[in-house]
């Protein structure tokens, strides 16, 4: 395999489960996600499965880390893989606009588990990501992370990022100073 990035599917869904129940979570602002799709994998693994690939929005509800909810959008979700699981990465859009709404900081969510960083995985995901979101017919990206986290904004500018503005996020995501950055595609 070139990329690392793979569809979710059954016969690796062993490999997911093992990495949420080592403690590592998929979002960085809930950490608590993790035991909610080890029960959601637990009580129907298709289900799980078909929501991993949610372009038409049918999803329950997003839970913001203040405990407010506000509706799905349209998304895809790949499995970062290298010999094994190593993390996954999300794409995120509003149909018919490249914006998002206040309460959905960037295009994108990543996450390496901890015991594969420091690799170039999140950054060969990202880069892989992009021309999923420009079939999707997105014509610039808006990547973000927090401001001090080095990593998160070296994987950005690695796959294109430019700098647009330092930025505090809304109350229900936490208040944070965060970057955004853009890549047109």
């Amino acid at each position: 395999m070139n990329g690392v990035l793979r569809v979710p599917a059954s016969d690796v869904l062993d490999d997911y489960a093992a990495a949420l129940e080592r403690g590592w979570s998929p979002d960085n602002l809930r950490p608590q996600v993790a035991q909610e799709q080890l029960t959601a994998i637990k009580a129907d693994p298709q289900a799980f499965l078909s929501r991993m690939d949610d372009r038409e929005a049918k999803g329950p509800p997003v839970t913001l880390p203040d405990g407010s909810q506000v509706p799905r959008l349209p998304s895809l979700k790949r499995w970062i893989w290298q010999d094994g699981f190593c993390g996954s990465i999300g794409l995120r859009w509003q149909p018919g606009t490249d914006a998002l709404p206040p309460t959905c900081l960037g295009h994108f969510g990543y996450a390496v588990v901890p015991w594969r960083r420091r690799r170039g995985l999140a950054t060969k995901a990202l880069i892989e990501m992009l021309p999923i979101a420009r079939r999707i017919g997105l014509r610039r990206v808006d990547p973000t992370a927090s401001a001090g986290n080095d990593a998160s904004i070296g994987v950005i500018e690695k796959a294109g990022g430019k700098y647009i503005q330092t930025f505090v996020t809304p109350a229900a995501l936490g208040a944070a100073r965060d970057v955004l950055y853009r890549i047109d595609l």
